[in-house]
């Protein structure tokens, strides 16, 4: 988290958390779409069952390192920027947990920042 004195951090663009959060199936179904390859083809070409392909693209499973790898390799895409964005994406699905949230903002901290 960036801090500007002065300056409330949640007003610092770097610190804004997205109102709704994407799930990388749905970039990589965006991407499927823009090339005419259907849920089948990309199916065949990794090696991923149809169902699970199919729950990844609707996000209803998680984009794995794993697949990232299989997909990325199929499209010729970067499979980084797959999984960071899953990262992202399970971050914000628990920082929307109000039990977790209690429970962060009640912590202190350990450790002094320098």
């Amino acid at each position: 988290m960036i801090h500007i004195a002065g300056v409330k951090d949640n007003m610092i663009a770097n610190n804004l958390t997205p109102f709704i959060s994407t799930h990388p199936g749905e970039v990589i179904k965006d991407e499927l779409e823009a090339r005419g390859i259907t849920q089948r083809q990309l199916s065949e070409a990794t090696g991923i069952s149809y169902s699970v392909v199919n729950e990844v693209l609707n996000g209803k499973r998680p984009v794995t390192i794993e697949y990232a790898l299989l997909i990325g390799k199929a499209l010729d895409i970067d499979p980084i920027p797959l999984v960071n964005m899953q990262s992202d994406y399970d971050i914000q699905m628990v920082r929307r947990n109000k039990t977790l949230t209690a429970r962060l903002n009640s912590m202190r901290m350990i450790a002094a920042v320098l």
